[in-house]
């Protein structure tokens, strides 16, 4: 059985107990050390991503039909690893970021330095260098990975238990909302639910952050939000400040778990703080597809614009043609917003009309009738 080895402990004991390295995958580790370990065994069928070795064991590994893909060149000074072998942390992208000097998020976090890189590629003249097209596309498929990990524990044979929730970075703190919001995601993680968002700003940090705070009391979440309600504006460096004292009132390590699925493609806004496993991407279109792919217990569309309503007819899509071989619930938070403001109800309702998913489309108002529909219609294969 292929299995990922992502550090030398690990990579020891399987070589203790097996004899050999066939058809393993090894992850961005330094072998230098290990020379004489590896140099008399086979590693038949094994891939190694990014690993460090000295040339005897390259030249070993590689007769006895290892594939090795060598780390790219550090003169392309990447601000990301492409062989990672997990998703971010919240830590990990916050990385330089100094809460008591202004504007170090934008200088020094590695969240921004990974978004200039990306930007300035994108806005460059001519066509991306090939090397470094390789080590995005690299990092994607290493995130995409490590998210397939994550979900097996939510997504047994028969299992639906990813639950998304979808809206608009607009949304403000401390809105009636944004609190609807994380109540509504609270009230998943406590059922067992992996909440999936965004993992932005507004609607998106709200679920989170609801999640977050499932394995507290109840007050803890009406506490973290008027605290954070103090700054609106996810541009202001006091915003970044306030999530980060919630962290430090409520600590990850109590923490309840969620999932954001962010882009750099959309990276002038930061990611939020409050998921625990953070996939986030380079490619804008495989991010918005794998959200809406992997939340098969059901997805909740919180108030948005533009972006939120090309999410609700991917998702349609996904329901009408049965793309993943289920039907999952479609939930509209806010009925005066979805039939009037932006009235895409009406038409949902012609589409569904005879069609399976026509009974798990809802309309709901507030975070507990929203929480019932779901419960309520739970996803199905049609006959």
């Amino acid at each position: 059985m292929t299995q990922d080895i992502t550090s030398t402990d690990a990579l020891l004991e399987f070589i203790a107990a097996n004899g050999h390295l066939r058809e393993q995958v090894v992850q961005e580790l330094d072998l230098r050390e290990l020379g004489p370990s590896l140099q008399g065994i086979s590693g038949e069928r094994s891939a190694f991503l990014g690993c460090r070795m000295d040339a005897e064991t390259i030249v070993h590994l590689y007769r006895s039909g290892a594939d090795l893909f060598p780390p790219l060149a550090e003169g392309m000074r990447l601000p990301f690893r492409p062989y990672r072998s997990g998703l971010y942390t919240v830590d990990e992208l916050y990385e330089g970021f100094d809460p008591a000097v202004s504007g170090s998020f934008e200088r020094s976090a590695r969240d921004s330095q990974i978004y200039r890189y990306f930007t300035a590629r994108r806005e460059a003249e001519g066509p991306i260098s090939i090397m470094e097209a390789l080590a995005m596309r690299l990092h994607d498929h290493a995130i995409e990975d490590a998210l397939t990990g994550l979900l097996r524990d939510y997504q047994a044979p028969g299992e639906h238990r990813v639950a998304a929730i979808m809206g608009g970075h607009a949304m403000r703190r401390g809105e009636p909302a944004y609190r609807e919001i994380a109540e509504l995601a609270r009230g998943l993680a406590r059922r067992g639910y992996l909440v999936a968002t965004g993992g932005g700003p507004g609607a998106m940090e709200a679920g989170n952050l609801g999640a977050y705070l499932a394995p507290r009391a109840d007050d803890a979440l009406d506490q973290a939000i008027e605290l954070l309600a103090r700054e609106v504006d996810y541009h202001e460096h006091h915003y970044l400040q306030l999530a980060l004292e919630v962290r430090e009132r409520w600590p990850a390590e109590g923490a309840g778990r969620s999932l954001a699925i962010p882009t750099w493609f959309y990276g002038h806004e930061p990611s939020n703080m409050f998921a625990s496993d953070i996939a986030k991407y380079f490619a804008n279109s495989v991010r918005e597809d794998g959200l809406l792919a992997i939340a098969t217990a059901g997805v909740i569309y919180a108030p948005g614009s533009a972006g939120t309503v090309q999410e609700i007819f991917m998702d349609v899509c996904q329901n009408h043609y049965v793309t993943f071989e289920v039907v999952s619930p479609m939930v509209f938070l806010s009925s005066e917003y979805w039939t009037k403001t932006l009235p895409v109800w009406p038409l949902l309702e012609a589409m569904s009309a005879g069609r399976a998913w026509g009974g798990h489309i809802g309309l709901a108002d507030g975070a507990e009738e929203a929480l019932g529909f779901l419960l309520g219609h739970p996803p199905f294969v049609p006959g």
